[in-house]
């Protein structure tokens, strides 16, 4: 029997373990002590913190696993590219992962092989006279952690006055002694999933996104398709492919951010795993195949065939699917959760993260998730008028927490 090690029991990488479990492989499971749905899937569970690479690739070796992966976070991505290196497994290298999970070294790979994307400054937060090497970009700019992720230690700028805040944020929310500011591109921002496998980029799907305005942009939701000119399409996946080369991504998901500027693509990020917010799913509905399915099979050494699986869809028909997040609007405790929808096969899942009585947190950031909700439609617009009608039948009763 195969086996593989999943890093993460949270709510994006249940999907991971029940797609594991359901294709008779053995699962083991790795994560801090806590209330995560996942542990409860696995047929083994260690209570690590999957930041600790040293103590990962013990586990790794013990339990002889075939694979490792995760989906959803960059949090465990080094630890992966570690292991698969040490072990000689397929997935991302530590190189690879290194540069995926620090903005600066990423920034630096894209300025070094012509990768198109804001110019940047890097900032000690020892210096003291920072203003002045940030004065040599345009305002507006982004203050960025290296090392963060869920949108976390990222804030725009707009004016030198609000420099010192960000600054406090940032540090806040980095383990880093340094964090990154870059030019704010004025433009549409969108993103992309895609795949590389041996050297190959096996598909690329751009997508629209649904975005919170707090201090930056966070998404809640996504769509595809995303209205793109095959002109800009094609751009779009030439910067793709160059920033995954760059930064030596090889058989795994990409996560990809970008923003749309006067008919030309700038890449933001890539992220060496599958996206978060119901991406995964996006890719599994759009294409109509198992994407899970698709991730494990590849970190088991095995190769899938996505020519075959796009083929198909382009022969069948691309779904349009349109998701978004449940969010509270305050901090406090589930008093109650309904959901009066009937079944209805354009809407494809309607998940509540927490049972009643468990407290939540206001929607800030991507982890302030409490559910979501995915639907498809013959056509996006069909997609979306379903994924509201959906929204609208779920009542979600938050108690606020007592005002001290």
């Amino acid at each position: 029997m195969k086996k593989i090690l999943i890093l993460g029991a949270g709510t994006y990488q249940v999907p991971l373990i029940k797609t594991a479990k359901r294709m008779g492989i053995y699962t083991v499971v790795s994560s801090i002590r806590g209330n995560y749905p996942g542990f409860r899937f696995a047929d083994k569970v260690y209570y690590e913190d999957t930041t600790d690479y040293k103590r990962i690739l013990e586990i790794a070796k013990k339990e002889k696993v075939d694979g490792i992966v995760t989906a959803g976070t960059d949090v465990a991505v080094i630890t992966i590219g570690k292991v698969c290196d040490e072990l000689g497994l397929r997935g991302l290298s530590f190189r690879a992962a290194e540069i995926a999970t620090d903005k600066l070294l990423m920034k630096e790979a894209y300025e070094k092989n012509g990768v198109r994307s804001a110019r940047f400054r890097k900032i000690p937060f020892a210096e003291e006279n920072y203003a002045k090497t940030i004065s040599e970009l345009q305002m507006p700019v982004m203050f960025k952690s290296v090392d963060s992720s869920g949108s976390r230690g990222i804030v725009k700028v707009d004016s030198a006055e609000q420099f010192d805040e960000a600054r406090k944020t940032v540090f806040e929310n980095t383990r880093s002694d340094y964090f990154i500011v870059e030019e704010y591109i004025e433009g549409e921002e969108f993103g992309a999933q895609a795949f590389v496998q041996d050297g190959k980029l096996e598909f690329i799907l751009p997508h629209g996104d649904y975005v919170f305005k707090g201090d930056t942009g966070v998404p809640i939701g996504h769509f595809a398709p995303y209205d793109l000119s095959p002109e800009t399409a094609a751009d779009a996946r030439d910067q793709l492919s160059r920033a995954a080369k760059a930064m030596k991504l090889d058989n795994c998901a990409i996560n990809a951010d970008f923003i749309l500027s006067n008919g030309m693509t700038y890449v933001l990020e890539l992220g060496g795993r599958s996206g978060a917010t119901c991406l995964a799913e996006l890719v599994s509905i759009y294409y109509d195949f198992d994407y899970y399915e698709a991730i494990i099979r590849v970190a088991i050494g095995e190769k899938y065939d996505f020519e075959k699986v796009i083929a198909d869809a382009e022969k069948n028909g691309f779904i349009p699917n349109a998701s978004m997040l449940l969010m509270s609007d305050k901090d406090g405790n589930i008093a109650s959760q309904q959901n009066n929808n009937q079944p209805d096969p354009h809407i494809c899942d309607i998940q509540f993260d927490f049972e009643p009585g468990r407290h939540v947190r206001k929607f800030r950031v991507g982890p302030n998730r409490i559910g979501h909700v995915i639907a498809k439609g013959e056509t996006l617009d069909e997609a979306v008028e379903y994924l509201h009608r959906a929204l609208e039948n779920i009542h979600i009763e938050v108690e606020p927490d007592p005002v001290i």
